[in-house]
């Protein structure tokens, strides 16, 4: 009723109000079942209200927090509001998507706790955007600004545009599987499948029914058909990690499909024909083994049509704190944490670090400070303990004590300008050139 003569007051239903909203917003009983879904809530998970309603929340949004630190059940046992938490959710095609939540508990007038409401805003926009500022070190997920990585991005769009098999070496830990995903999602067959395959960690007598798969009654287990990794491949590519470990016998076989594009799965009597493209990748010196006799020259050279050379992490030091900030940015949304960084003497130790296990260590080591890091920066003592104790003091290119005074100012700059050298250079008062020979000269790049 209306408080105006002879006029009549529309009733408005809440759901049409939460309809109005560009947040989504959904409610929840205190089983945590979901009982009201805006069209905002449908449009950025990409769920149905009709499915959503009825079900527990955590079986629709599938964020990363569900399982262990839910944030409306922290506020239903606390009482307290969560504001503006950023997680990811699964959507229902299974893109992952950032979002910013909000939670609060619901009363009925006596003020009993009847439920929960949780408002959601999709930040996938300003994670583009953010990837597009990162984009200028960033190429398809690898992190780099160092002259000789970027040299290899220059020329990844061409290798990706053929079919040519790919061999990639460099050191464990230094990427080879980011940049056979590089190559696979830069090229035409990006749309399919990209199969991995470890050969170093199959047994021998496992590897070839790995790959070529096999049809029933091949063994005495063998109840029925089970496609291998080449035809779960087939349309995209397969990427062969370890490739040197490979036994002579599926060297042979490799060789035959890279010839005749055709395999014979185990036990069948008559041959596949595939499209598959393989990259492989080693971190041994694959001619040096060919030299040997241990890898088959003739499978070198099929593999060998494009070779990319990736550089171990110590010839790439200018990498590090770049590196350092993304995956303190990654690992704050994988473990829930909102940590700011690490401290200077941190990052000083990893610029020194000789860092034998790649990229891969250091992406470890911080994963390793997380756990053990209870506030908002990293200090040493959050580090794994036998790090202090491999790292060089002076540096051994550094033969005297003014060149360890040169390379300290020099890492100390380093920091500083988070390894950006044309800052470096001006706060040091010298060319960009100058600043290239001394970073060569004491190992900093």
């Amino acid at each position: 009723m209306s408080d105006t003569p002879g006029k009549t007051v529309p009733t408005i239903h809440a759901n049409t109000i939460l309809d109005s909203i560009a947040d989504g917003v959904f409610t929840v009983d205190t089983a945590m079942r979901i009982t009201s879904f805006n069209r905002a809530a449908e449009r950025i998970t990409g769920v149905p209200r009709g499915s959503a309603v009825g079900q527990f929340c955590f079986e629709v949004l599938r964020a990363n927090i569900c399982e262990r630190t839910c944030a409306l059940k922290c506020s239903f046992e606390t009482g307290e509001e969560t504001i503006g938490k950023q997680v990811n959710i699964l959507r229902g095609d299974g893109k992952q998507i950032p979002i910013s939540i909000s939670t609060a508990v619901l009363h009925d007038d006596s003020g009993a706790i009847v439920g929960g409401v949780e408002s959601f805003r999709d930040l996938s926009a300003l994670e583009e955007l953010r990837k597009e500022i990162a984009g200028r070190y960033t190429f398809h997920d690898i992190v780099s600004k160092n002259h000789a990585m970027r040299k290899l991005f220059d020329i990844l769009p061409y290798i990706a545009e053929s079919e040519s098999s790919v061999l990639i070496q460099g050191p464990s830990g230094s990427g080879k599987e980011l940049f056979a995903r590089a190559i696979h999602n830069l090229s035409p067959r990006a749309q399919g499948p990209f199969v991995a395959v470890n050969c170093g960690a199959l047994p021998d007598a496992l590897l070839e029914s790995e790959l070529f798969g096999y049809v029933q009654g091949a063994f005495t287990d063998a109840r029925r058909d089970k496609p291998g990794r080449f035809a779960l491949a087939e349309g995209g590519s397969l990427f062969l990690d370890e490739v040197d470990s490979l036994p002579r016998a599926t060297q042979v076989k490799l060789l035959r499909v890279l010839q005749e594009r055709e395999y014979t799965p185990l036990g069948a009597s008559a041959a596949v024909r595939t499209s598959v493209r393989v990259i492989a990748a080693s971190k041994e010196d694959v001619s040096k083994l060919v030299e040997s006799g241990s890898f088959r020259d003739d499978l070198y050279f099929r593999l060998n049509v494009v070779k990319l050379l990736l550089p171990p992490l110590s010839d790439r030091r200018d990498d590090i704190p770049l590196l350092v900030a993304r995956f303190v940015e990654k690992l704050n949304l994988k473990m829930d944490r909102d940590i700011a960084g690490v401290s200077e003497e941190v990052l000083e130790l990893f610029m020194r670090y000789p860092f034998p296990g790649n990229v891969r260590e250091l992406e470890n080591v911080l994963e390793h400070a997380f756990i053990m890091c209870r506030g908002g920066l990293i200090s040493l003592a959050h580090l794994p303990g036998e790090m202090t104790m491999r790292v060089e003091a002076p540096h051994p290119l550094s033969s005297s004590p003014l060149d360890a005074l040169e390379r300290q100012a020099l890492v100390d700059a380093l920091i500083r300008h988070k390894g950006v050298k044309i800052h470096v250079a001006k706060a040091l008062g010298i060319h960009r050139s100058s600043l290239w020979r001394m970073m060569k000269k004491h190992g900093l790049l």
